[in-house]
């Protein structure tokens, strides 16, 4: 197994275009995980940092912000990591706390939980408002306009007070960002949305690379089985055939196309070997006909805001459900 010093050394860094945060190493480890074991992620955490991640992505409601926070602080004690500056630690704004007063308080309750002075990122979650207590799924008729302006405005003062370093958004469209970028004094650094081999998201990332907006990647390895259709990247017959080519695994074969398009990979794993595996991607290419190959796979869209965040029950009575599109047209 590879030192911890020299995986964390392997992991190549981005730096964001906004803020004083410390450059993003572009493999960062997952922490949703439902149910929720507190134990389990904290350990997963631990794990991930002895085989060299140094990245690590979490949610006001994804409810790891507090084992987050203890790994961190029993890694500090262990002698695993030197300082805190050593990790990039990104965490997000629920839909509830959308609203232009919540903000900077409920970036204060994640550093209460994280029990750390700052966050590396800080995302709008969701391009969605709710009125009413965080909670998940939401409920249809809670859905009000999200003031995309102020929202904003009062994410700039998270990062000019310095407990964001840097910030950005989660699940944005380029129609979003317009809305962003029309009256930002400070641009997103990034933008963290549903991107792997069977959803590329080609117009999205041609539009953020334009703006300099940093793309980041969750599901890199097709997320949950949410449709009952099964997983088209760990499914897909093309990146079979690369990695049994290549001795690599599927998912090693999803990550390193992912790193290829300059996007970083958000990638969850509570199994060690595992984790280990999903930092062994950048000593190695793949080919032009592997790339021909993988852009030729059928696209397929998984998570949808209306049918992801909001339960079956009920009628969007405050806000136009197409406001809530996050599908590239």
């Amino acid at each position: 197994m590879a030192s911890t010093g020299t995986a964390a050394a392997a992991a190549p860094q981005v730096a964001l275009q906004s803020g004083d945060a410390r450059p993003m190493p572009m493999v960062g480890m997952g922490t949703v995980q439902f149910p929720l074991v507190h134990e389990a992620t904290k350990n997963a955490v631990l794990a991930a940092i002895e085989v060299g991640f140094r990245h690590f992505d979490t949610a006001f409601m994804y409810g790891t912000e507090k084992p987050l926070g203890e790994a961190a602080a029993e890694a500090l004690r262990r002698g695993l990591l030197q300082s805190r500056e050593e990790l990039f630690v990104t965490s997000k704004l629920w839909c509830s706390q959308n609203h232009p007063d919540l903000v900077l308080p409920s970036l204060r309750e994640t550093l209460k939980n994280l029990e750390m002075e700052y966050v590396d990122l800080y995302l709008i979650h969701w391009p969605v408002c709710v009125n009413g207590p965080p909670r998940f799924p939401n409920k249809k008729e809670d859905a009000v306009p999200l003031d995309f302006e102020d929202v904003w405005r009062a994410m700039e003062e998270c990062q000019r007070l310095g407990l964001a370093k840097a910030i950005g958004v989660s699940n944005f469209t380029t129609k979003h960002l317009d809305r962003i970028l029309a009256v930002a004094t400070i641009p997103p650094a990034v933008n963290q949305v549903e991107l792997n081999p069977a959803w590329q998201q080609r117009t999205l990332r041609a539009y953020c690379a334009d703006r300099g907006i940093h793309v980041a990647a969750y599901s890199p390895l097709g997320g949950q089985n949410w449709d009952g259709q099964g997983n088209a990247v760990l499914d897909s017959v093309v990146l079979a055939e690369i990695a049994k080519a290549r001795g690599k695994t599927v998912a090693q074969v999803a990550l390193r196309w992912i790193h290829e398009q300059g996007v970083t990979c958000i990638v969850k794993s509570y199994n060690k070997e595992r984790l280990k595996q999903n930092l062994e991607i950048f000593d190695w290419e793949l080919t032009e006909e592997d790339r021909f190959k993988i852009s030729q796979i059928p696209q397929k869209k998984v998570i949808k805001a209306t049918s992801g965040l909001f339960s079956e029950e009920g009628e969007f009575t405050s806000v136009d459900p197409a406001e809530l599109n996050i599908v590239e047209e």
